[in-house]
């Protein structure tokens, strides 16, 4: 059982909150080596237990919480590290498919600062320069600490920002990895490119694990061979996931058609029932590369089809032998993805959505007109984004998409007034009924309409934690 090297002070939540406020937002310079040497001072949490770890630009949260759910189904005891929160801190860190308590959270928080300031004070010592800490940093290390200290047998671990440099990669644990797909966001710190971006998150790629491809990753050529040549180079084999129908993965794939790669193992997946309605069932079958599965069911819309295949073959990877399909059926029907496609009132319907750039955004809606073909009867959209977002992309693709439509302003510091956002509307053909100063008091001048809230994952987390009033707050 893991120990702490050291004690720690007593910490409360909005003291851990407190620290990670005044950690940097991102990094100086991209480097592991501050991770590392953290989780050495602590005696090595990481391994404590064995990890999976999922990148890619869109689906990957979805991807690590299907994953948790069916390495839980199959007895073991599971933690899940995801990112960000939609309310509350504590949501980034599950066991057992539950977040953590604020005081397991303070404590880790506390024994990753202490790590850091340990770390920090012996390269000060010898005359080196102390690490820059990232918030991001300290959540992880402090992730580590917390599943270790409860006895997890296996953590799935969701990179937060590319892959190569992302502090998830400095866990040394890590048998299996997927990569779902790839888009153009945080082009500033990954690349402009696809197949730079591509490149960052090809990185976790290593020797002696297991990796899954999905379908995000197939297209176009030049991206996908980015991945194979990390592959080849690390002596990895992948398996590529892939839709018997490409209709099935609309949304979620770039412009092209595949290759077929016969030299390289591969899953597939075929969706057997569409949902007809929000919060409709959504069935596939799924043909893994140790055994098929029929019927996989999930109240979700289709794109999580792709994601539910993905974690299926990552699972099965991990544990070297095919799942046990009656309990596969369960996790996958009772997990939850919050701020995807999530229902939080059933009539008038309040949906959420964390879409938040153009190809997430596409995705959502590729969900919206599968369910409502019509434009003119779809539910009115709230809709709120940061301003460091593609914000033109995002509303050229959800001007048209709806009858009507309301712009609103999160709390968030990075947040686009909504006058500013209103007015990229307007030229888009779809000037807003109103505009609210902030969430709150959109929701309420909207309690008797149906609506869908959008754009960032900040709008959903406050919309949700509105409707959800019980999930601790941010602070």
């Amino acid at each position: 059982m893991y120990r702490l090297p050291f004690d720690v002070s007593p910490t409360t939540y909005d003291e851990a909150l407190a620290t990670l406020h005044s950690a940097l937002r991102f990094g100086i310079c991209p480097m592991l080596e501050s991770v590392e040497d953290m989780l050495t001072e602590l005696g090595d949490p990481d391994l404590a237990f064995q990890s999976v770890q999922i990148a890619g630009t869109n689906g990957k949260t979805s991807t690590a919480r299907f994953a948790a759910a069916i390495l839980r189904g199959e007895g073991l005891r599971t933690a899940l590290y995801t990112s960000p929160e939609l309310v509350s801190y504590t949501e980034r860190m599950e066991v057992d498919g539950r977040p953590v308590s604020g005081g397991a959270f303070a404590r880790g928080i506390a024994a990753a600062f202490e790590a850091g300031q340990r770390v920090n004070a012996r390269r000060t010592a010898a005359g080196e320069r102390p690490y820059d800490i990232t918030e991001f940093d300290l959540l992880t290390v402090a992730a580590c600490v917390v599943f270790a200290e409860a006895g997890v047998d296996v953590a799935v671990l969701e990179c937060g920002m590319g892959g190569r440099w992302d502090a998830t990669s400095a866990v040394k644990s890590i048998k299996s990895v997927a990569i779902t797909g790839i888009g153009l966001d945080h082009m500033r710190i990954l690349g402009d490119t696809l197949e730079k971006i591509a490149g960052e998150k090809a990185a976790i790629i290593k020797r002696g694990r297991t990796c899954v491809l999905g379908v995000g990753t197939a297209t176009p050529d030049t991206m996908e061979e980015v991945f194979l040549d990390q592959c080849a180079s690390e002596g990895v084999v992948p398996t590529l996931l892939r839709p018997e129908d490409l209709a099935d993965a609309a949304g979620e794939m770039h412009p092209g058609v595949p290759r077929a790669h016969a030299d390289l193992p591969h899953a597939t997946y075929r969706v057997t029932e569409r949902p007809n309605r929000i919060g409709g069932s959504l069935v596939l079958d799924v043909r893994a590369t140790r055994s098929s599965y029929a019927e996989v069911s999930a109240l979700k819309p289709v794109y999580q089809a792709a994601n539910i295949a993905c974690a299926v073959q990552l699972a099965e990877d991990y544990l070297g032998r095919p799942l046990d399909a009656e309990k596969l059926f369960d996790s996958v029907v009772t997990c939850p993805t919050p701020g995807r496609f999530d229902v939080l009132r059933p009539e008038p319907v309040v949906l959420v959505d964390a879409c938040h750039n153009p190809q997430s955004v596409q995705t959502f809606l590729t969900a919206v007109r599968a369910v409502a073909p019509k434009v003119e009867e779809r539910p009115s959209l709230l809709c709120a984004v940061l301003a460091d977002k593609d914000v033109e992309g995002i509303v050229q693709l959800l001007a048209p998409e709806f009858p009507r439509v309301y712009c609103a302003q999160t709390s968030s510091p990075r947040a686009l007034p909504a006058s500013e956002l209103a007015q990229i509307f307007s030229h888009a053909g779809n000037a807003p009924v109103a505009t609210f100063a902030s969430i709150p008091e959109a929701v309420s001048a909207l309690e008797g309409e149906s609506y869908v809230a959008c754009g960032s994952i900040t709008t959903a987390g406050e919309v949700a934690g509105i409707f959800r009033p019980g999930v601790q707050a941010r602070g």
